[in-house]
């Protein structure tokens, strides 16, 4: 028979195994319960009827807003643009180029040379002053350098900068009745907006109709094949119903009416690659 001392030392071993299966689960439930909690975060009104939006942002859904409300709109929410990344101070820049990689190198040789030369100074009345006019040189040597790094890496942002705004995105949208081309970031909630295929998608928006529409979700997701979109509610989860059109997708064919429904988009992104990803 198993000795008491051998029945002491398995018992253990299966009870540490029990409890790594119970921690695996437990894991896979707090995920799943974040996940579910995260998609209640993302509510685009896709389950709402078109008279159900037309009431929630007061827009008529033929005519759009007035340019009234849609300039009030715009004074509220602000512009239709993701907000920027924090940008690292022009100081912090200027001090890498001085002291980051083999600069710190020529510095610490400028040191030593003049802790050289301080030494000598102390020890002689006469001390040779070629340690001195070693630290000068490869001081001067690492600033101009510095200098110059620093001041091609800011002409680089700046053109980069450049580009950013020198053809800024065109939607086109309905307002008293008519349809204008405004810029992108203009675009405010309850904004009548019609896409064709090649148009980039400027903001999340529910589709009021469509004609064989796709959209190419493959920023967001990574879903490699063009996604159909109707006006019909097809699944409670946003990030899968086709009734929503996601900000910064492309529509790659068809023709699609769609109402503003929401402007900035960082949740959105955040969710569907965490979806992706797990």
């Amino acid at each position: 028979g198993v000795s008491q001392e051998g029945r002491e030392q398995y018992e253990p071993a299966a009870t540490s195994e029990q409890g790594g299966k119970k921690s695996k689960a437990k894991g896979k439930k707090d995920k799943d319960k974040d996940m579910d909690e995260l998609k209640k975060e993302v509510d685009l009104d896709h389950r709402l009827s078109l008279e159900e939006l037309s009431r929630k942002y007061s827009a008529d859904l033929t005519r759009g807003l007035t340019s009234a409300r849609a300039k009030e709109i715009l004074e509220r929410d602000g512009p239709n643009a993701l907000t920027p990344p924090p940008t690292t101070p022009e100081w912090v820049k200027f001090c890498k180029q001085l002291f980051g990689g083999f600069s710190t190198l020529l510095w610490i040789g400028a040191l030593l040379c003049f802790l050289a030369y301080g030494i000598l100074a102390a020890s002689e009345d006469e001390p040779a002053n070629d340690n001195l006019y070693l630290g000068i040189v490869l001081s001067a040597v690492v600033m101009i350098t510095g200098c110059f790094s620093y001041y091609q890496e800011a002409k680089s942002s700046k053109i980069m900068d450049s580009f950013k705004n020198l053809v800024p995105q065109q939607a086109l949208v309905v307002r008293d009745g008519e349809k204008m081309s405004i810029n992108a970031e203009d675009v405010v909630v309850g904004d009548l907006v019609e896409v064709k295929g090649g148009d980039r998608i400027p903001a999340d928006l529910r589709i009021i109709s469509a004609h064989g529409c796709k959209v190419d979700n493959s920023s967001l997701t990574g879903e490699s094949e063009p996604q159909t979109r109707t006006p019909d509610f097809s699944n409670d989860n946003p990030l899968e119903t086709r009734n929503i059109a996601f900000f910064s997708t492309n529509c790659v064919e068809g023709m699609v009416a769609l109402h503003t429904v929401a402007l900035h988009v960082n949740i959105h992104i955040s969710v569907n690659f965490f979806q992706f990803f797990t």
